[in-house]
């Protein structure tokens, strides 16, 4: 696990959580100048995907080394969390826990899908191999590159550098996080008495997803946004301010 503390060390404590088969370099890379100017950040890289020799084992084991850090280095309590899709579900993961507190939990348009061993099992074998094999096989980089263009509405310059993770980071690692992300339950109407859920959602995903939120998450604050999933990361920069000032309200600080 790597943890790294940048920007503004008088400010709120923001911790970055990244979101699949990323690290929070290549995830948050577009916004991290502006939250570094406001927010005291603390930029999570999880095992496997940290630039060491370490595997991803799975979701609850990377949520008690967060967890671990947060209690040897900030006393148990962070004032923000913000997770990117993936990111999201240890967010979720460490309100329900209450080992630490979070003030702000913010969820980044998250699909907190859950399921069963079997079907997790059919998901992983095959989805992951579109991810892992795009090194190898250049029909499948391109074809990937265009399902992110046009599903995920990034730009060129976006969809290359997120499909440079799915090749630097190990097969095995990436298959960890993707199938235990699936098992990792949340529990309905989650209520931590000094936490606030806020979402960034993402009205393109569909309203599923929108429901989702209200089941899991006790009366969770939820913008809306006209985007596709996490588009405001992929460099539309008109997306990454509206969402950054929603930031900026969840956090209680004056938005520009």
């Amino acid at each position: 696990m790597q943890f790294t503390e940048i920007g503004n060390m008088s400010g709120k404590t923001l911790m970055l959580l990244p979101g699949t088969c990323c690290d929070w370099q290549t995830n948050f890379e577009i916004v991290i100048p502006a939250l570094s100017e406001k927010y005291h950040l603390i930029c999570v890289n999880y095992d496997g995907f940290d630039g060491n020799d370490t595997i991803f084992n799975d979701m609850l084991t990377i949520t008690g080394k967060i967890e671990e850090y947060v209690m040897d280095h900030h006393n148990g309590r962070v004032y923000g969390a913000l997770g990117s899709s993936l990111g999201s579900s240890f967010v979720g993961q460490l309100m329900m826990r209450k080992n630490i507190h979070i003030d702000h939990a913010i969820f980044g348009s998250p699909d907190l899908d859950q399921c069963g061993i079997v079907q997790a099992k059919l998901q992983t074998m095959l989805f992951v191999p579109i991810l892992t094999g795009t090194a190898k096989k250049k029909y499948r980089r391109k074809l990937l590159k265009k399902m992110l263009m046009r599903f995920l509405e990034m730009d060129e310059k976006s969809a290359e550098k997120f499909m440079e993770c799915f090749s630097k980071f190990r097969p095995e690692s990436i298959r960890n996080e993707y199938y235990s992300d699936l098992l990792t339950w949340l529990d309905e109407d989650i209520n931590v008495e000094g936490t606030k859920a806020h979402f960034i959602y993402a009205r393109k995903i569909g309203k599923k997803y929108l429901m989702r939120y209200k089941r899991y998450f006790h009366d969770p604050d939820i913008r809306e946004f006209e985007m596709q999933h996490e588009q405001w990361l992929f460099g539309d920069m008109g997306l990454s301010e509206q969402v950054l000032n929603a930031i900026d309200e969840f956090m209680v600080i004056e938005a520009k």
